[in-house]
């Protein structure tokens, strides 16, 4: 029997037009009221390697950020769970279909058989699946399915759940849509540690189509592993006010550590030494992450420049990001081995591998 392969065939992309970045900087340094830890957050905000940062969220009427007076964030009182949650019903659907839009604008999107959401900024039911089947008047008998609360690497396990369909259905033709509103939960903290920690993160969708139709990057065998112990370094608590989202300082040492110890490695590379990997999609999950991947595993400078240069333009959307990537290695040189790989809550380490076409 022919062993079907999934193509990654086209990927579209979104972010909102309202650059939030220097002003939460701005907010942020204001609310340390410690001067050396406001000095140490000014040096790392300067060296995060983020220039750009989108929101949803609107410009008040003199065109402030959400943190200027008259903004979301501008009131006594943080804004309670349900009131983001209905912005998240409102908005993460105008996103997501803005990504189909810039999909469909590359190549038909018709015939579509299932639809894969990833997203964890939100919840709303019926989901935004639904939501966005219905604006786009896709078929009732569609196959939907929403994958929540995983993290950055819910692109691997979105993307990993569209090749197993088209393995299993040749004639498939799946939408993947990661859509993430990070925006949505900051926190009106004074800590410089969750402080960092919202610092990386932006809004953002992505939409890909996989089918068996040899265009694109070949999907290869998916691949995943944890850190041991490592459970609490990244963590969402939803709380009254949002989702508090904790990035320990100490994720990108663990990484690298762990990335240091070969059989780790191996099983965060799908089994592929480095040096036969001419193509990584390494998720912009911040500076000192890309950095501790790229030196635990000896990759030259360039190696990671399509991460660093989404990480540049976006920041962090949480599962986006990845797909981010792909796109600009899908306009690239081809790719004759590729390894996507994305870190989350766990401290797990996912991933597949891929390749141009031919």
């Amino acid at each position: 029997m022919r062993d079907i392969v999934a193509h990654l065939n086209a990927i579209g992309t979104a972010v909102p037009d309202h650059d939030i970045h220097h002003a939460f900087i701005d907010w942020a340094q204001e609310r340390i009221e410690d001067r050396r830890s406001a000095r140490v957050f000014a040096r790392m905000a300067a060296r995060s390697g983020i220039n750009h940062r989108w929101s949803v969220l609107e410009r008040t009427a003199g065109g402030g950020s959400p943190v200027a007076a008259e903004g979301f964030y501008a009131r006594a009182a943080p804004p309670g769970t349900a009131e983001r949650m209905a912005l998240y019903a409102d908005a993460a659907p105008r996103l997501g279909i803005a990504a189909i839009e810039a999909l469909a604008a590359q190549r038909p999107i018709d015939d579509l058989t299932h639809f894969v959401v990833a997203s964890c900024t939100g919840f709303v039911a019926p989901g935004i699946d639904q939501i966005i089947a219905r604006r786009l008047g896709l078929p009732p008998s569609i196959e939907r399915l929403l994958i929540g609360f995983m993290g950055c690497y819910a692109a691997v396990a979105a993307l990993r759940t569209a090749r197993h369909i088209v393995r299993s259905d040749p004639g498939a033709r799946v939408l993947v849509l990661c859509v993430e509103l990070s925006t949505l939960h900051l926190q009106a903290v004074n800590e410089i540690e969750p402080l960092l920690a919202m610092l990386q993160f932006g809004d953002g969708a992505a939409a890909a189509l996989v089918s068996a139709e040899a265009d694109g990057f070949a999907i290869g065998q998916p691949f995943a592993t944890t850190l041991p112990d490592s459970e609490r370094l990244i963590r969402w608590d939803v709380t009254d006010s949002g989702f508090a989202m904790h990035l320990s300082g100490e994720v990108p040492g663990r990484i690298a550590a762990g990335l240091a110890e070969p059989d780790f490695a191996l099983a965060a590379t799908g089994g592929r030494a480095p040096a036969e990997i001419d193509g990584w999609a390494v998720h912009a999950g911040g500076r000192s992450i890309l950095d501790a991947v790229e030196h635990s595993l000896g990759l030259p400078a360039a190696a990671l420049a399509v991460s660093r240069g989404v990480l540049a333009d976006n920041g962090n959307m949480s599962s986006a990001t990845l797909m981010f990537v792909l796109a600009r290695l899908l306009d690239g040189p081809p790719v004759t081995e590729g390894v996507a790989l994305a870190f989350g809550p766990g401290l797990a380490a996912e991933g597949f591998g891929f390749r141009s076409r031919g």
